[in-house]
């Protein structure tokens, strides 16, 4: 399985929808690719809630369990703590290929898009930003008030893909894990991470 030299961070908040974040980590897994992943404490309650995922405190212990899950190589995904600030993904001299926050709160939103950097997934998407490097954020609320439309158009000109988790139907999904597989997908494309989870439209 080869690996790529820069790693893909992925940001798991707690939004509902942790089955996208899910799947996309299955994905990039066999794809090939390294992953950097953190996880926030309302992220891992999330996940408990919405899958048979209970996971620990510890990231070392995190990263055991999910390197097993998801069937990932060796040091293949690597999972960091909220505060581990000698993280790679800390600083602008060693920056992911790009990051994906999936699902992405609204108020990790907020604070990223006012730079606050209070823990290390937000600090990762700074310094996403500040390194020209592509950062997604899979935002999942529903309605919008005005302060989340703002922030999303802010970090929309910083240069920021904001991808609310609005999966479509065209595909005539027959059960959940496809109506999630779209979501997946078009995460995927904007990584240029090559897939065949969907026909693509015209096909």
């Amino acid at each position: 399985m080869g690996m790529k030299q820069q790693p893909i961070a992925v940001g798991i908040t707690g939004a509902s929808g942790s089955a996208y974040a899910l799947r996309l980590l299955s994905c990039l897994v066999q794809a090939g690719e390294n992953i950097h992943l953190m996880i926030s404490q309302a992220g891992q309650i999330v996940l408990k809630m919405e899958s048979d995922l209970d996971l620990p405190s510890q990231p070392q212990a995190v990263e055991k369990i999910l390197t097993s899950h998801l069937g990932a190589a060796p040091g293949q995904l690597q999972v960091f703590g909220r505060q581990q600030w000698m993280a790679p993904v800390a600083s602008g001299s060693n920056p992911p290929r790009a990051m994906v926050v999936c699902p992405c709160t609204t108020g990790t939103l907020s604070s990223i898009a006012c730079g606050a950097s209070n823990d290390l997934l937000e600090r990762a998407a700074d310094v996403t930003l500040k390194e020209r490097r592509k950062l997604i954020l899979v935002v999942r609320e529903t309605p919008f008030s005005e302060i989340h439309l703002e922030n999303m158009l802010k970090l929309s000109r910083m240069g920021a893909v904001i991808m609310p988790a609005n999966p479509g139907f065209y595909h005539k999904p027959s059960g959940l894990e496809e109506i999630v597989d779209f979501m997946v997908s078009r995460i995927l494309d904007q990584l240029d991470v090559a897939h065949d989870l969907l026909p693509r439209w015209g096909e």
